[in-house]
């Protein structure tokens, strides 16, 4: 039996007998239990006068939850990078470049475009199942949304990061264009979203 499972026993059984919450907690207390044991297993259960003790809804895993959110979350990447491509492309076909703008320039943005058109709507149909009727309430106990929320934010704020490392890196170096400055904001916009979308996920 493993520890987690021992001492959500005892305090149901504690529970079950009679006994307080303090009560347990002072118990457990005395028997070395952390803090963040004892207060995940008594929040485990629910204490009702004249009912045994509750069981509260736990985080879970899922094969399908794991299809689910996986599939969201790499559609959410490939839409984010497609949309810095094409935010790229479109700033280097407004601001000429020396020699002006050939027609690889110009063919570069088809990948973007053809991505954003296939990957786009799958983003906008997952997330609207997963946020309407019984997905939107199992989806905050999954243990696979909050870790993939999480992985999300992680990889936009180091993004971030090195976008504002980038661009201080340049403007110290006396090198920084307008091109450079639009490119830095597009990366800034998209990876800020990501970070409000993922946060939004994880606290829903």
């Amino acid at each position: 039996m493993s520890l987690s499972r021992q001492i959500t026993d005892f305090v149901h059984a504690a529970l079950e007998a009679g006994r307080s919450p303090a009560e347990i907690d002072a118990v457990l207390a005395d028997a070395g239990w952390s803090d963040r044991e004892r207060a995940e297993a008594l929040s485990a259960w629910i204490s009702a006068s004249g009912m045994p003790p509750i069981p509260r809804p736990r985080p879970y895993l899922s094969a399908r939850e794991g299809l689910l959110y996986g599939l969201l979350f790499i559609s959410l990447a490939v839409v984010a990078f497609q949309l810095c491509q094409l935010g790229f492309g479109l700033v280097d076909n407004l601001i000429l470049p020396p020699g002006g703008v050939d027609g690889a320039t110009r063919r570069s943005m088809n990948g973007p475009m053809a991505s954003l058109i296939t990957f786009t709507p799958v983003f906008l149909l997952l997330n609207r199942i997963i946020s309407r009727g019984p997905e939107r309430e199992l989806g905050r106990r999954s243990l696979v949304r909050q870790w993939c929320a999480s992985i999300a934010l992680l990889i936009a704020a180091v993004v971030l990061l090195s976008d504002l490392v980038t661009a201080i890196y340049m403007l110290l170096d006396g090198e920084i264009t307008l091109r450079f400055i639009l490119k830095a904001l597009i990366v800034a916009a998209v990876a800020g979203l990501v970070i409000a979308y993922a946060r939004g996920e994880m606290h829903d």
